[in-house]
């Protein structure tokens, strides 16, 4: 009784180290299966001979052999059937406890994370930016508010000033009569001594040439 009670609990497997039992059982399996088809070509082989020695007895019997090869590979491949059925199950509820898991953390972290950012915080937050914001633009505009005497000036006037100077300018130069004199004449150019040049050369040589007919 007392060895019952404080009996050690009986650890349960772990889904990889069932995986790995149940993949040696699968190898098992197929290892064995494959005996028994060398037995069942064995068997068949003997009947053969023995049917050309006329030893039918013997035959039947080699084929008898055969036949209960041939059911045991039938077993054989069911039991495979059966452990590839487990594993796909238990490959299956292994992806499925993983991604409960994976499922479980992000909510204990979002729990975690919405427990530290409290809505009244955020709200106390973003009142606190806003007066913020609020106090720099005050002082902006109380920077460059004009003071001393560009204080005392009046947009109005000042306007009505500029529409002044700029009425006067326009009749001013509507009254300005318009220029006849003619235009300066500027120094020579290059070109216009070139020219000025060629002409005496050309005049020279025609006089040569009227001394030389006379």
């Amino acid at each position: 009784m007392y060895s019952r009670l404080f009996a050690k609990p009986k650890e349960q497997p772990s889904t990889l180290s069932t995986l790995d039992k149940l993949n040696a059982t699968l190898e098992m399996l197929e290892k064995k299966e494959k005996v028994v088809q060398k037995k069942i070509a064995i068997e068949f082989e003997k009947a053969k001979d023995y049917t050309r020695l006329k030893k039918k007895r013997a035959a039947i019997a080699c084929l008898k052999r055969k036949k209960l090869y041939e059911v045991q590979v039938q077993q054989l491949g069911n039991y495979q059937l059966r452990v590839h059925d487990q594993m796909i199950m238990l490959e299956g509820a292994k992806v499925t406890t993983e991604t409960v898991d994976a499922l479980r953390s992000g909510a204990t972290a979002m729990k975690a994370i919405q427990k530290a950012t409290n809505i009244d915080d955020v709200d106390k937050t973003m009142d606190e930016i806003n007066e913020q914001t609020e106090n720099v633009k005050q002082i902006q505009e109380a920077l460059s508010a004009p003071i001393g005497a560009a204080a005392d000036f009046d947009d109005d006037e000042l306007e009505a000033e500029l529409e002044e100077l700029e009425g006067a300018e326009l009749e001013e130069q509507l009254l300005q009569p318009a220029s006849t004199s003619p235009a300066k004449e500027g120094p020579p150019t290059s070109a216009q001594k070139v020219a000025s040049q060629k002409t005496e050369s050309d005049d020279e040589l025609a006089g040569l040439q009227a001394e030389m007919a006379m």
